[in-house]
């Protein structure tokens, strides 16, 4: 299989926006059951991940989690082989259409092995690379449920390089959360009638507690203290195969303003909004460490940062690569959010405001030595013809229960869950 046309690798992949068979209702007496999978962070590259249960017999998938993934995959090599795995058949109506060729394989038949079967992109963004795969159904173990007929890439990698590059080394695949059809929490919500909705929250450090990842969730105990965006859909596919016409299905939020220790960074509105050819806007990521700043947006943000820390008598020191602002620790205080830097406050459309406090913002490089953790992204996009004005990396979002409705096109945060004496991990 060749990559010579930039083509979406799910073609078919609508944006939820736009799928109204998702509102999906309930009779009164009955009460959906959410699916928890539990979130460690690998110490070796910070990359989180879960595992899951494919296949008969049950075989356990370590597998990283990305906000933008579009799909669940995993390497489906020698060592795997499942009784209830069934290949999804080219031009099915389970096929999507326009998809790439079919697969065929010449030695026996086996999951990653098959003829005529409809084929698939699977993508590993720390390694910026493409695998093709078969799309499949098998059975899904979760919560100790078993979900029967979940969608999912398996791919032989056998003769390629990379496809498990830079995950953790117990991964052997990634579960997407994008607003596609072949996301896991699109699949759960069609396939056990359950709300298209889930929270996650990312922990800080790698001891287990009651960190989580909930698909079909109705409510949360710290949901009082959240705070609600809409959800925005970019037109254009920001995806790592582009195809004209076809929406992005990353989860942007509209950050009107930004401001530091309360005073707002002279910012032209323009350079925070989607703009027609794609670029600009603000998305998550989890496959992103720090928080990457489109340059026009960086300038001035890292110039006021560093004169707002002045105005704290926070002592700058040399620069760490890939930081610009660095700072002597000894002359920083201490709170119950990490450091005491200045503020960062992303004001949302709708008049919410995410606060970025030192936790979130700095980054210890060295014994008495902080960083703040934001990096000049450059102007173009990696792997894609358009970039956003802001991606808030997984540093940003960790101990901050976020919530996805793909129904009503809502996000919902809590900003720094430390604010509450409370964490990803004990809550």
């Amino acid at each position: 299989m060749t990559y010579s046309s930039v083509i979406h690798f799910f073609l078919f992949s609508i944006a939820l926006f736009s799928v109204p068979c998702l509102s999906i209702s309930h009779s009164p007496n009955s009460k959906p059951h959410p699916f928890l999978l539990p979130i460690k962070k690998d110490p070796a590259t910070n990359v989180f991940y879960t595992s899951i249960g494919i296949g008969t017999p049950q075989q356990n998938f370590n597998v990283a989690i990305d906000l933008a993934g579009e799909n669940l995959w995993y390497e489906c090599n020698n060592h795997y082989n499942s009784s209830s795995f069934h290949p999804i058949i080219c031009e099915s109506n389970k096929c999507p259409k326009n998809t790439h060729a079919c697969s065929f394989c010449q030695g026996q038949f086996r999951p990653g092995c098959t003829n005529n079967t409809c084929g698939t992109t699977n993508y590993n963004p720390l390694a910026q690379v493409l695998f093709p795969g078969d799309l499949a159904e098998d059975v899904v173990s979760i919560s100790q449920n078993q979900v029967f007929g979940v969608s999912s890439g398996c791919t032989n990698s056998d003769g390629f390089n990379g496809l498990l590059e830079k995950l953790p080394k117990s991964s052997q695949g990634i579960i997407g959360l994008a607003r596609s059809q072949l996301a896991l929490p699109t699949q759960l919500a069609l396939l056990k009638k359950l709300p298209p909705k889930f929270s996650l929250c990312l922990p800080s450090s790698n001891n287990i507690g009651f960190t989580n990842l909930l698909i079909g969730t109705e409510e949360h105990p710290l949901s009082k203290y959240m705070q609600t965006t809409p959800l925005i859909l970019n037109p254009v596919d920001t995806g790592p195969e582009f195809e004209e016409g076809v929406p992005s299905t990353e989860h942007f939020i509209d950050v009107t303003s930004v401001k530091i220790d309360g005073q707002v960074v002279n910012l032209k509105p323009s350079l925070l909004s989607i703009k027609k050819d794609g670029n600009g806007g603000t998305r998550m990521s989890t496959m992103t460490r720090f928080a990457e700043l489109q340059s026009s947006v960086y300038k001035p943000f890292i110039l006021d940062f560093i004169k707002k820390a002045s105005d704290r008598r926070m002592k700058r020191v040399a620069s760490v690569a890939p930081f610009e602002a660095c700072f002597d620790v000894t002359t920083i205080g201490n709170s119950r959010t990490g450091l005491a830097v200045p503020s960062i406050d992303l004001v949302l459309r709708g008049g919410a405001v995410w606060t970025i406090h030192g936790a979130n913002s700095m980054v210890m490089v060295k014994k008495n030595v902080a960083c703040l953790g934001f990096v000049d992204g450059g102007t173009i996009g990696t792997m894609s013809f358009v970039k956003a004005s802001i991606v808030l990396g997984a540093h940003q979002l960790e101990e901050n229960l976020l919530m996805f409705d793909l129904a009503s096109n809502k996000f919902s945060f809590s900003s720094s869950l430390l604010l509450h004496n409370a964490s990803c991990s004990n809550f």
